[in-house]
């Protein structure tokens, strides 16, 4: 990829080598974080070099009577004015300019303009989340809905204590696992993985591993069903936890989206899906969940980067075999320190959710000793 603010724009800080280079630096720290765990070769799943961000947020600088695209600059101590983002997906680059033109050709559309956040998918969807500093008014929503039509895009207005969906709050992404299509409501504001073509390879490598394990699966921090759904096809039952209402709601969508029915999804933080799996506390919102006719011989976590805590590690050691999906190889590597005591790591991987940045995403499939 090549983009004129590469060592000025502070959101890739990995630009003075290749692609492949920068990749093979960053599996190599992992597989250094791991080594006291896997002495195999990671498997490492690179990125299309360009256009693979379907997720980006962008300061607008105003500066005179115009507003300008703007990251926090390399060295953290001001800004970078962007003529171009060669990383972002194609629904997102082929309106990006077009539509900061239009914008400040409207003094109604430009007026205190704060930032302004893309979500796109591979289909060319895109929803468009405009952030102001002032209240919007009927004359705002005119104008934003006219750039709706022009621009065949939807569009969500946020300003302080105020959100206004002039269309619809989602696109519908659909990823291509293992040959077979899954669709997902990828709502403004919830989590999604930023890389469609990487996701669809870390989703696959994870079927890979369980698709003989037989039994149930439980799945903690599921989000949206991500790795759930097309990981239903390979379980008699799942069940799915996850503390966030929306992500729940969103992920019973895209159930009904799929025609999956053998997954119950349940609103539990990590340390409450150890207790009720337990059997240590009861909790009203499983009444209608009877845990009994469970068979569960897997557990796939995908935490966040501080990783799984305690009473995660526990319940992970509890099952015959456990993916780990991780957004930090450190906590990681900390966390495999105690689940080593009880099982064996037999698969490892990389997955560049993150190309021109230090961030990689990693995977370990583990059976028990």
């Amino acid at each position: 990829m090549e983009c004129k603010h590469f060592g000025k724009c502070g959101s890739c800080n990995f630009y003075d080598n290749s692609y492949e280079d920068a990749l093979e630096i960053k599996a190599k720290e992992v597989s250094e974080l791991l080594k006291e765990f896997y002495n195999d070769k990671l498997e490492v799943f690179k990125s299309i070099d360009a256009g693979h961000r379907a997720r980006a947020e962008f300061k607008i600088w105003h500066v005179g009577d115009s507003c300008h695209y703007a990251m926090t600059n390399i060295d953290k101590n001001g800004i970078e004015l962007l003529s171009e983002c060669p990383k972002v997906i194609e629904a997102i680059s082929k309106v990006q300019y077009q539509l900061l033109e239009a914008i400040n050709a409207s003094e109604v559309l430009k007026n205190k303009l704060f930032s302004i956040e893309f979500l796109g998918t591979k289909s060319g969807e895109l929803l468009v989340t405009m952030i102001y500093h002032r209240k919007l008014e009927q004359e705002w929503q005119e104008e934003a809905q006219e750039l709706e039509k022009k621009f065949n895009i939807s569009i969500i207005g946020r300003s302080r204590k105020q959100k206004l969906v002039l269309s619809k709050e989602y696109v519908t992404e659909c990823l291509n696992v293992g040959g077979e299509e899954f669709s997902y409501r990828y709502y403004e504001g919830g989590f999604t993985q930023p890389n469609p073509f990487v996701n669809e390879k870390m989703i696959s490598w994870v079927i890979d591993r369980v698709q003989n394990s037989g039994g149930d699966l439980l799945e903690a921090y599921c989000g949206l069903g991500n790795f759930t759904i097309p990981l239903s096809r390979h379980f008699n039952k799942v069940l799915a936890t996850e503390i966030s209402k929306n992500s729940i709601k969103a992920a019973k969508e895209n159930c009904a989206l799929n025609g999956v029915d053998n997954i119950e999804f349940i609103r539990l933080n990590a340390e409450e899906t150890a207790q009720a799996i337990a059997k240590s506390r009861e909790f009203r919102r499983l009444k209608d969940v009877n845990l009994d006719i469970y068979n569960f011989s897997t557990i796939l976590v995908d935490p966040p980067r501080a990783g799984l805590d305690e009473a995660s590690r526990n319940l992970a050691k509890s099952f015959d075999n456990i993916v780990y999906i991780s957004c930090n190889p450190e906590t990681l590597a900390r966390d495999l320190k105690e689940l080593c005591k009880t099982h064996k790591v037999v698969k490892g991987a990389v997955f560049d959710q993150f190309p021109y940045t230090h961030h990689i995403e990693s995977g370990v499939y583990l059976e028990r000793i």
